[in-house]
């Protein structure tokens, strides 16, 4: 029974220190991967989303062209994106992430009948909103790994 335990704790040991190694690029290559390839679609007009983002737009700022707003949102989303993957611009990427997932949230309030079928019940597009906690946390976890400039002056 020794020897189980044993070789579980030495392939538990192995996966954390794997995911130590690991987790932190695979977290900025995920949001990457995401706003990135959700941000090219709205630029080139393929996104299921842009009906969403133009009801919203129709409700929230209707002087505003959609077309010209998916676009501007699709560029922004890339940069985000981009923004992950390079050193030292986390935290600008992790404030206009926040930024931009007030934005998407607004629709669970402003446009209901878009995202809900029922009380509690989303549908597929409010599901779509609703999972953006998954990102806000993966950006805090980023940031979390980030030292503090207090800490950068005293090392």
């Amino acid at each position: 029974m020794d020897a189980i335990k044993s070789k579980l704790e030495i392939f538990d040991e192995k996966v954390i220190n794997f995911s130590r190694k690991w987790g932190m690029p695979f977290s900025r290559f995920a949001i990457f991967v995401i706003y990135f390839w959700f941000g090219a679609l709205k630029v080139f007009e393929l996104s299921p989303a842009s009906p969403l983002v133009s009801a919203l737009l129709a409700q929230t700022m209707p002087f505003i062209s959609p077309d010209a707003f998916l676009i501007a949102f699709g560029l922004l989303e890339m940069v985000i994106g981009i923004a992950f993957l390079i050193p030292h611009l986390e935290r600008l990427a992790v404030f206009a992430l926040v930024l931009h997932l007030i934005t998407t949230i607004m629709p669970l309030f402003l446009l209901p009948q878009i995202a809900w079928s029922g009380v509690m019940v989303p549908t597929l597009e409010g599901q779509y909103m609703i999972k953006n906690i998954l990102l806000v946390a993966l950006a805090l976890g980023i940031l979390s790994h980030l030292h503090t400039h207090k800490e950068k002056t005293v090392n």
